[in-house]
């Protein structure tokens, strides 16, 4: 099977004449963070099928399931649609919903949605050979998702500690959730929501029951459960805590 890797795809002749002598029926596009211009796209007798880890137009662009998450949607799914040259904006083929669990995480979800992603591609390619298969245009108000960066993953302990777990598990597994204690890295493995009604300056740890806990926004405050310092190995917070001199804050601070 023959491999092209084009360092460009926009006025790359050469690479072109390669697709064009194939002659392709159709195209699949899965997790290409480029826009495909329409010289290329023009090429396949199809046209190109793109698969997107959302229910379009909701979450278009490069993070769709850490955006689900974040936004503290219920329910996400998949959908086929054709590729044109404007970020995930061509109609529709099919699509699929699936719920998303109260402790699901990026990584778990990402696996489930590859899956049925993978199912509705082969139906999308049945459908369009058949003949029986027609495009319909996105209806509703998009909105759009970026590239996740590693520095999204600090924590801003002043949020509500919803929001904060809500960012735990859409970072999870990458970039990981962490804080600072002093200039140290801290990551932040495991968590939950915590009780409320108790007003710290957001990041003070303390231990109650056997539990570490944070504070955040609002008066609420977050159940560290499993914690991990640089170079070290993960521990429970309840150990973490027997480690550190508290009270102590998580986080940067002005001096």
């Amino acid at each position: 099977m023959a491999v092209e890797k084009p360092e460009r795809l926009r006025g790359n002749d050469a690479f072109l004449d390669t697709i064009r002598g194939i002659a392709p029926d159709v195209g699949v596009v899965v997790a290409y963070g480029k826009i495909l211009p329409t010289p290329l796209l023009d090429l396949a007798r199809s046209g190109f099928v793109n698969v997107h880890a959302s229910l379009l137009p909701k979450h278009r662009g490069a993070s769709p399931i850490a955006a689900a998450i974040l936004a503290g949607d219920t329910e996400t799914g998949v959908t086929t649609m054709r590729v044109v040259e404007e970020l995930d904006a061509g109609p529709i083929y099919l699509s699929r919903r699936a719920a998303i669990g109260d402790a699901e995480d990026a990584g778990s979800l990402s696996r489930r949605l590859a899956g049925l992603g993978a199912e509705l591609l082969v139906e999308t390619l049945r459908g369009l050979e058949a003949g029986t298969l027609e495009a319909k245009p996105q209806t509703g108000e998009p909105s759009f998702c970026r590239a996740i960066r590693r520095e999204d993953a600090e924590i801003d302990w002043t949020l509500p500690a919803g929001a904060i777990e809500r960012r735990l598990r859409a970072y999870t597994p990458w970039p990981g959730l962490y804080s600072f204690l002093g200039g140290e890295r801290i990551k932040l493995l495991r968590a939950e929501t915590g009780p409320g009604g108790r007003v710290e300056p957001p990041g003070t740890l303390w231990t109650e029951r056997g539990d570490l806990f944070a504070a955040a926004g609002g008066g609420s405050s977050v159940r560290l459960r499993e914690l991990q310092r640089a170079g070290r190995k993960p521990v429970r917070g309840a150990d973490f805590a027997l480690g550190v001199k508290l009270p102590v804050r998580l986080g940067r601070f002005p001096s």
